[in-house]
């Protein structure tokens, strides 16, 4: 995703918050990333950009940018990630043997959203999830 595509300066602004130079570079390494990124790989990226800036700096900028909803922050694999939050929600299967993740739209869980507020007056925020569990080919490797 690029900064053609979405506004990100304007939702910001929109929202009533500035737009830094700090948060702009850590959405330019996103971008250009373009899928999942450990906290260490946008701090690196982002320091051979602007080398002063440390590691709290993007820590909280990218906190900043997550509770704005314009970034997600998952744990896949063991690991915390972050990315470019999308329009529609999007989830991932990943594989606790072999590490592999695919995308899911996860329309399923609309269901379970649903179940959640009505039986428990509890809304869940599903945007972005990763469940873990075993794919089948490591299945097959398993059990041949």
């Amino acid at each position: 995703m690029s900064h053609d595509e979405r506004d990100f300066a304007g939702q910001i602004r929109q929202l009533g918050y500035r737009m830094t130079p700090q948060r702009q570079l850590v959405l330019d390494v996103l971008c250009a990333q373009g899928g999942h990124m450990a906290a260490q790989e946008v701090v690196t990226a982002v320091q051979q950009h602007s080398p002063f800036l440390n590691r709290a700096t993007v820590y909280r900028a990218l906190d900043f940018l997550c509770a704005l909803h314009l970034v997600t922050r998952t744990e896949m694999g063991g690991q915390v990630v972050y990315e470019l939050a999308e329009e529609q929600p999007h989830h991932h299967l990943v594989c606790r043997v072999c590490g592999q993740a695919q995308e899911w739209d996860g329309r399923a869980l609309d269901i379970v959203a649903a179940r959640l507020l009505a039986e428990h007056d509890f809304q869940a925020e599903l945007n972005h999830l990763a469940l873990s569990g075993v794919c089948g080919q490591c299945r097959e490797d398993r059990n041949p």
